[in-house]
Parts: C-alpha cells; sequence; structure tokens
C-alpha cells in the first residue's frame, strides 16, 4: 500500500440530475464540448492527473497544491462565458473542493481522508464557486492571482476534526486579499448570580489581559521572502525585502523582532508553525514572497498568528523597481497597524525614509549583503567589492557604510588576512563605521561595531560607551546586546556580560558562530561549563573553518572534567591546523582580557596538552639565548634561514632602529623588530597589533647552514645572521 501527500481537486456539476431531466442530450453534449474546450486541457496545462470521471463531476490529482487553486480558479471564471443562449435554468455550473493532504494509492485509484475531504468541500461550495481547507490555503496564499475569505472550522461529514475551511474570491480586485472569519457572538441566558459571577470573571480577565499586555510586548520573526521571478539569480532582492523590513519594524519601540541571522536558516524550507514558535519564541510570523520581472515587481506578504494559525492580515503590493522603497513602507505600516502598533513620529518618519535614491547603488548593497551573510571567506571579498560599488555610486548611502564597517570588522576579528590584511581591515571598519554615524547618527550597527574594535584595542571606556549608544539607538539589535556581552566580557565584568548576552539570544536565538563563541567566553567565566561547552560546539559546527573555534571547546571540556574529550580535541587541532595551534599563539588573541582570566584559560588549555609553541618546538634551556645576545645577532643583520613545517626558505631584514622586514614564499610584512627581557619580539598590524615574542637559541645545523632557532605565536624560523 502507498501512500503520498498530494493535492486533490473534486468537482461536481450543480443540479446535475435535474439538467439531465429537462434535456438528457443537450446537457451532455455541452458537458462533452466543456470538457474538451476547458477542462481536459486547464487540468494538462496545470499538471493534474484525472484519476476518475463521473457523469457529474471529477477526481483530479495535482502535484503542486498551487497548480489545483489555479486551475480551479481558471475553470470557474471562464464557466460564465460559456452556454451563450442557453436559458439560466440549464446551464451547466460547477461546484469544487481542493484540499492538500494524505492519501492511500491503489492501482489507478485514490482514497482516504485526503480524498473525502476535497468531496466534502466541494458539496458545500456554491454554484460556480471553490472551497480549499486550511492546509491548502497555508500554501498557496498570495501564490495565485486570488483572493480568500476564512470561513473558520467546519464540520465536514464523517471527517473526526473540524477542518479550516476557506472560500476562493475570483474577483480580479480581490486578488492578494484575505478576509479573516468573524468572531463567533453567543447569546446565553443567566440567572442573576451566574451573570454577577460571569461579571466578576470578565472584570478579573480584563485586568490579568491589561496587566500581560503591559508586561509582554509582541514577538514577530519575517521569515525570507520566497523568490518566484523565473530568474533566481534574484534571490538576493527577495532577501534584500527581507533584510529591510526586518530592520524597518526592530526600529519599533514596542515590538521585538527576530534578527536577521536567526530567520535565514528557514529560507526554502517548509514553515511549520509550531516548531517557529518553539525556535524563535515569538507570537508573529510574516511570511511572503517577492516576484521580479525587468522593472516590475510584485510583494505578497501575510501575518500570521504561531499560536492558532490565523491569517490576522495580508496583502499584495505591485509596483515597479522604483517603487520598492514605497512598498517596503507601506508594507511596514499596515503590519504594524495589524498588531495594533502605534508609531511616533520619528517611527514613521524613519520607515518612510529611504535608503538611497540611486538603485543601481541599492542593488550592489543588496549583492552585498546576500554575500557578507553567509560568512565565507570567498564571498567576503566579493562583499567588499560590491560595497565599494554602492558607495561610489551614492555617497550619502549611510546604511551601506554601516553594512560595510560590520564585514570589514568581520573579516578583522577572524583574521581573513588572504580577504584583506588586518591593518587594512581594521582601518577599513573604523572609516567606514565613522561614514555611517556622519551621514546617519541614529543607526545602531556602526556603534556596535565601534564598540567591538574599541574593546579590541583595549579602550574599555570608549567601548562601552559605543555599546551602550548602540542598544540606546537598537534596543531590538542583537549586535549592539552581544557589542556589551563583549565589552563587558574583557573587562571582567562577566554577570553583566551574562545578562547582555541572555537579552542578545532573545532577539538572535540562532547567532552566528562569531557570537556563540562570545557566549561560550560569557559562560565559561560564569563557570556554567555545559553551556560554554554547547555554545563552543554550535560555534565550531557553524563556522566555515570549523577549526577557528576548537581550541575554547578544549578548555571548557577541562573545566567540566572532561579530560579525555579535551586531549583528543587537541589532536584533531594540531591536524586541522597543521600543529600551529599553540598557548602562545592564544595569548596573543586574547591578550584583551584580564591577566587572571587570561591565565585561567590559559591553564586549562596547558592541562589538554596543548603546546606552548607552534609545530611543538622544545628548545634547549642551555643554548638559549639571553637579551643582550640577541640584540648583538639580531639588530642590524639579514637574517636568512627556513621555517617550520616545510623548511620554505625565508629572509628576515632587521635595520639597528629595529624597522624589519620577513619575507617567505607565503608571507611578506613590514614590522617593528626589538629585545623585550630575553625574548626576541615582532611587532606588526597583524595580531590585532599585539607583539609576538619568543626566545632565540643557538641551534647548529650543518645540513641547511643554520646557526640559530627563534620561535613565536606563529613561526619557528631557522636562521644564520650576516651583516
Amino acid at each position: 500500500m502507498e501512500r503520498r501527500l498530494t493535492a486533490i481537486l473534486s468537482a461536481d456539476v450543480v443540479g446535475y440530475s435535474r439538467l439531465m431531466g429537462l434535456d438528457e442530450s443537450a446537457t451532455l453534449e455541452r458537458l462533452k464540448a466543456c470538457r474538451r474546450e476547458l477542462i481536459d486541457s486547464t487540468i494538462e496545462k496545470h499538471h493534474g492527473r484525472i484519476i476518475k470521471l463521473m457523469g457529474d463531476g471529477a477526481l483530479v490529482e495535482f502535484p503542486s497544491v498551487v497548480d489545483a487553486v489555479q486551475c480551479a480558479a481558471v475553470i470557474q471564471r471562464k464557466m460564465p462565458d460559456r452556454d451563450h443562449g442557453v436559458s439560466e435554468d440549464k446551464r451547466i455550473r460547477f461546484r469544487i473542493g481542493v484540499n492538500l493532504g494524505d492519501i492511500i494509492v491503489e492501482g489507478d485509484d485514490i482514497y482516504g481522508d485526503g480524498v473525502n475531504i476535497a468531496a466534502r468541500l466541494q458539496g458545500i461550495a456554491e454554484p460556480g464557486g471553490i472551497l480549499i481547507s486550511g492546509t491548502a490555503f497555508d500554501h498557496v496564499a498570495h501564490k495565485v492571482d486570488v483572493g480568500f475569505a476564512a470561513l473558520g472550522e467546519q464540520r465536514l461529514r464523517n471527517i473526526a476534526d473540524p477542518v479550516r475551511v476557506y472560500r476562493v474570491l475570483l474577483d480580479p480586485a480581490k486578488t492578494g486579499t484575505v478576509i479573516l472569519a468573524p468572531r463567533p457572538t453567543r447569546v446565553v441566558k443567566l440567572s442573576a448570580i451566574a451573570a454577577l459571577a460571569t461579571l466578576f470573571i470578565a472584570v478579573a480577565a480584563a485586568f490579568v489581559w491589561q496587566w500581560t499586555a503591559s508586561a509582554q510586548r509582541p514577538s514577530l520573526a519575517v521569515l525570507p521572502f520566497a523568490n518566484l521571478s523565473d530568474d533566481q539569480t534574484q534571490d538576493y532582492f527577495a532577501d534584500g525585502i527581507t533584510d529591510d523590513l526586518i530592520t524597518d519594524l526592530a526600529a519599533l519601540s514596542n515590538l521585538d523582532v527576530i534578527s536577521q541571522n536567526s530567520v535565514f536558516p528557514y529560507k526554502g524550507k517548509s514553515h511549520d508553525l509550531k516548531q517557529i514558535r518553539h525556535d524563535l519564541g515569538v507570537r508573529f510570523v510574516v511570511e511572503g514572497s517577492v516576484q521580479r520581472s525587468g522593472d516590475l515587481i510584485r510583494v505578497n506578504a501575510q501575518l500570521i498568528d504561531t499560536s492558532s494559525g490565523n491569517h490576522l492580515w495580508a496583502h499584495r503590493f505591485d509596483g515597479g523597481a522604483a517603487d520598492v522603497f514605497q512598498v517596503q513602507d507601506e508594507m511596514g505600516r499596515q503590519i504594524a497597524d495589524a498588531l495594533g502598533l502605534k508609531l511616533t513620529r520619528s517611527e514613521s518618519e524613519r520607515i518612510s525614509r529611504p535608503p538611497t535614491a540611486n538603485l543601481e547603488a541599492y542593488d550592489y548593497y543588496l549583492r552585498a549583503e546576500q554575500a557578507a551573510r553567509t560568512g565565507r571567506r570567498s564571498r567576503m571579498l566579493e562583499a567588499l567589492a560590491l560595497f565599494d560599488k554602492a558607495e561610489i555610486l551614492d555617497g550619502s548611502f549611510a546604511e551601506a557604510f554601516a553594512a560595510d564597517a560590520h564585514a570589514s570588522a568581520f573579516v578583522w576579528r577572524m583574521t581573513y588576512d588572504d580577504v584583506l590584511q588586518s591593518a587594512l581591515a581594521r582601518k577599513r571598519a573604523y572609516d567606514k563605521a565613522s561614514r555611517a554615524l556622519a551621514l546617519d547618527p541614529e543607526l545602531p550597527s556602526p556603534y556596535a561595531v565601534l564598540a567591538i574594535m574599541q574593546a579590541v584595542d583595549r579602550r574599555y571606556e570608549q567601548a562601552i560607551a559605543s555599546a551602550q549608544k548602540a542598544v540606546a539607538l537598537g534596543p531590538a539589535n542583537s549586535e549592539a546586546h552581544m557589542a556589551v556581552a563583549y565589552v563587558q566580557l574583557v573587562w571582567g565584568k562577566h554577570a553583566d556580560a551574562a545578562a547582555a548576552v541572555e537579552t542578545a539570544l532573545r532577539y538572535d536565538p540562532n547567532p552566528s558562530a562569531i557570537d556563540r563563541y562570545t557566549s561560550g567566553m560569557v559562560y565559561f567565566f560564569q563557570h556554567d561549563y555545559e553551556k560554554a561547552t554547547d555554545s563552543f560546539q554550535r560555534a565550531r559546527d557553524s563556522s566555515e573553518n570549523n577549526s577557528d573555534f576548537i581550541t575554547p571547546l578544549v578548555m571548557a571540556y577541562v573545566r567540566a572534567g572532561r579530560i579525555e574529550d579535551a586531549r583528543a580535541t587537541v589532536k584533531e587541532l594540531s591536524r586541522l591546523r597543521g600543529g600551529r595551534e599553540c598557548l602562545a599563539g592564544w595569548r596573543i588573541a586574547n591578550a584583551n582580557l584580564r591577566s587572571e582570566d587570561l591565565a585561567f584559560t590559559v591553564d586549562a588549555l596547558r592541562d589538554a596538552g596543548l603546546p606552548e609553541w607552534p609545530f611543538g618546538f622544545h628548545g634547549d634551556e642551555q643554548s638559549r639565548l639571553m637579551g643582550g645576545e640577541i640584540a648583538s645577532t639580531v639588530m642590524g643583520k639579514v637574517l636568512r634561514g627556513n621555517t617550520e613545517p616545510s623548511k620554505s626558505p625565508a629572509i628576515m631584514q632587521v635595520q639597528m632602529d629595529g624597522k624589519a622586514a620577513f619575507r617567505s614564499p607565503t608571507q611578506m610584512m613590514t614590522e617593528t623588530v626589538s629585545v623585550k627581557g630575553n625574548l626576541l619580539c615582532e611587532q606588526s598590524e597583524n595580531a590585532f597589533g599585539q607583539p609576538s615574542c619568543g626566545p632565540v637559541y643557538r641551534h647548529a645545523n650543518p645540513a641547511d647552514g643554520t646557526s640559530y632557532a627563534y620561535v613565536n605565536s606563529t613561526k619557528v624560523f631557522y636562521f644564520s645572521a650576516s651583516d
């Protein structure tokens, strides 16, 4: 026995027996002509398969419920134009019911409630009308050129549970409209005592409702709009509509909106409202579609209550490409109105303010945002180039500069030097954030970017001021709250950091890998090692290069008492990073932590077996050079040799004043070299500007002619020195 989910269309002729009694031969002839000229070809065009034909009706299966409803609409719209010259009482009219449900397949026939519900809907439809089930409606709303009127739940004969029913509105003027079912009213006779009790309950309920309404703000998620354009490369445009709607709604003071990062995993997937309500913790969902053809755009959107599945609002917006900002403005206003929100003057002005007057710049911006959202190295360089184009076309495009700053800061924090060298990424992030704020001081994102960068630069008071400004401008902005968490983390205020993380996660339940890392560090210093482990594991699993977040997972394992897991993970890390990961590198990357917090992490990593130096280097302390010996060996000299692990040739030229250059087949950098105590230090714009210091050993190797070995957080350099 085969079962499958399918769309079923059931149709019958209204008053068939009466028509046959009036004129049997004429009725049959007109019915055959109707099939031949309209019905069969329409079913075929919409990919339907006729299961069976009865004298007065048909049962048709469709692989797509959209095709089923569209087919029904075409038939019913064209039927009134047939039977010209035939009296009203002899005209052929159909009732049609459509359902999406599970069926049983036996040979060429189908059975089950999926079929029965379609037949029952057809039976109660008006002549010339179409009724569809709630399951069908959930998949076709705004995907066919009709409207819908909700009839509420209906009891259908021999169907156990009530079925949500919608009437299809065939009038073209109603296309895109969804009319909600009226709330039922009941008249009940009550005794005086019962009436008094009811009044008391009503007053109490009203009090509770008002208290709850004042304590709980509505929460909403905008799911990624579907791209219905023939050109699938227009995905970025649909994503942009989603992004901009989230940004507009998140700016409203009385609404909690889930961030872009947490909704985009739902892109292209079927929507289970209960699961979304559970995962994102929202009461309402906005979903929709975008269709772009040349200079024309069509946007369909609907607002759904996740607790009941009811559609509270729906609309279709049509216009030219130049009208895209007007469409977004109107959509945001109508959703706010449907939620009962009253916009302040500043909120109203902000929603109506177009981000740019240059549509070409806007197009580049949308493409850049789509590329940057991936977080992948291969797409980040593309994103930065597209931001450049948008900014060149419109130098006053504040949102483009803000998004550019965010992407550049991400490249800097992730040390994607193959995308943009650290010094350049750092400068770009500062410059773009500053430019964005000069153009629009009310944007929260640039302040959040500045807060992170100032914290890494150990300018903590400036950092917390920037982070708090970001939250003040964007109280529902998860990026702003995570910036507060990061600044408080590195400042050592772990309780405040934890509170900020919890707030950020309310708006972004599925954060990016780098924000999961921040959350994990906060939990780690709160000694909540279970949450820390979970956060680091999720960061590792969601990162393009999962080795980026393995090191903190090691220390969480150690503190949780999972020492064997920690040591196994160190071995995995060594394999993935080619032996480069070491304690010295961890110290450099986390130098902005308080010294006691950094020591707490290093002790855990050491217990797990993470080596002090890259490639497991161990020097002979009997052969170690002291400070004066290092200076006389290195300063003003040319150091030639090779580096681990491939023995690639390398050269370092060091002037007496410390200005230096290092070159190898994979690296070329200018830097400053100095001797601090008994360590040789290199300082460049890489490694967040922190000096990387290490010992120098006599290490004579006749095979390659080198005399010394120098090791720091990133290299093992065997060399000989000459003037």
